[in-house]
């Protein structure tokens, strides 16, 4: 996959309707937009409150093939759990509207989060597509690294191909690992965008 072209990286910075709301998409560069939502433990999840932590923000439709791809295959299980065991933060967040595809109450979330044996910190639930319209999330998976100054250093593809066959995951470069060695190596993310792959988020 080729790096994000110039156009796209206008693109990521426009604004735009999501979840009926005007909404301006986080950019690679600059401070990452603050939220508040609740998880499905009901516990509230603030941007602010992993300051000065390394944090990874994942957008997640079960019902997705492309999210099946990464979850079926355990992969993102162990990006999670490396991740994790390294101090990064990492939210799961799932924007799906109610009656829409991939739509997550605490209860189901909860039971979901256990079924596919989850390593991320928490689990967000963004049903009115608040936080998807901040960050400009477009597919599930949809990936954004925050180094831990809060500054956005990478957004778009988990990786380099954009297939939904589990078995491509082994060949392909992985942009959410390459990010985190970097951010860990206190150097510039050598890729900072690409374009993500997978199944439009689900908004209202």
């Amino acid at each position: 996959m080729k790096r994000l072209t110039k156009s796209w990286m206008v693109l990521m910075s426009v604004v735009l309707f999501t979840g009926g709301a005007l909404a301006a998409t986080a950019e690679i560069g600059k401070p990452a937009p603050d939220f508040k939502i609740k998880g499905t433990d009901g516990k509230d999840y603030s941007l602010a409150q992993f300051k000065g932590k390394t944090v990874v923000l994942e957008w997640f439709n079960d019902d997705c093939p492309y999210v099946k791809k990464h979850y079926g295959s355990d992969n993102m299980q162990k990006l999670q759990s490396e991740a994790t065991n390294k101090g990064t933060v990492w939210l799961t967040i799932n924007s799906s509207a109610p009656g829409k595809q991939g739509h997550l109450t605490p209860e189901t979330g909860t039971k979901l989060r256990t079924e596919r044996k989850m390593n991320s910190t928490a689990l967000l639930l963004d049903p009115k597509g608040t936080v998807g319209g901040m960050y400009g999330a477009k597919t599930t998976p949809h990936m954004y690294v925050i180094d831990p100054k809060g500054i956005l250093v990478y957004a778009g593809a988990i990786d380099s191909d954009s297939s939904a066959d589990p078995k491509a995951i082994s060949g392909a470069t992985n942009y959410v690992n390459e990010a985190l060695k970097a951010v860990a190596e206190k150097k510039a993310v050598a890729t900072a965008a690409t374009k993500p792959y997978g199944c439009s988020v689900k908004y209202e």
